[in-house]
């Protein structure tokens, strides 16, 4: 009797669950898409981070910190707060902050000779940089929060640290998924 009834509940877990999962996977189906940006909306958001990224250069480092509301920055909010002024300044919405595992979630990987500003350069171990001004492809400027040096940081990709820790650990060039941002209504 007891082993029917275990039987019974395992079943009836087996089957909520599978039913669970349906419905979960609907409901991913049936959201409607979210439109990405028109290539002309993306260039007016790109074309804002340079201004904006050179401001934080200098800023003091500080684990969990919002520049906008703390005066320091780690990686992750740095990074959203330049492409989210950015994208407010172009007339767009940002979700607003994301830890850095969620924001490489909604990154596309690019080929390294199409770099433009915003676009992440990301580490084997998930550090990231952001590319906030570009010449051509071999020769672009990047911004990140630094624990070790405890400030906001650019370098130059011809910089001997570019090529000798940061070309050795890269992983890829990431850029934004286009529908991250949305227009404001």
């Amino acid at each position: 009797m007891k082993i029917s009834r275990c039987m019974n509940k395992q079943r009836r877990w087996k089957i909520l669950l599978k039913c669970a999962i349906a419905f979960s996977l609907g409901v991913i189906w049936m959201t409607p898409a979210v439109a990405a940006l028109p290539e002309a909306s993306l260039a007016a958001v790109r074309n804002g981070i340079p201004g904006i990224a050179e401001r934080y250069v200098g800023m003091p480092y500080a684990f969990g910190a919002d520049p906008e509301h703390h005066g320091a920055a780690d990686n992750s909010h740095l990074i959203c707060a330049i492409y989210g002024e950015a994208a407010r300044n172009a007339g767009f919405a940002f979700p607003g902050y994301m830890p850095m595992k969620m924001l490489l979630a909604r990154t596309i990987r690019i080929h390294p000779d199409m770099v433009e500003p915003g676009d992440l350069m990301v580490l084997k171990d998930g550090h990231a940089a952001m590319i906030y001004h570009v010449e051509d492809a071999e020769n672009f400027d990047l911004i990140y929060a630094s624990l070790k040096r405890g400030k906001v940081v650019a370098f130059n990709s011809r910089n001997l640290v570019y090529e000798v820790y940061w070309r050795v650990h890269l992983d890829g060039f990431y850029r934004f998924d286009p529908t991250l941002s949305a227009p404001v209504d």
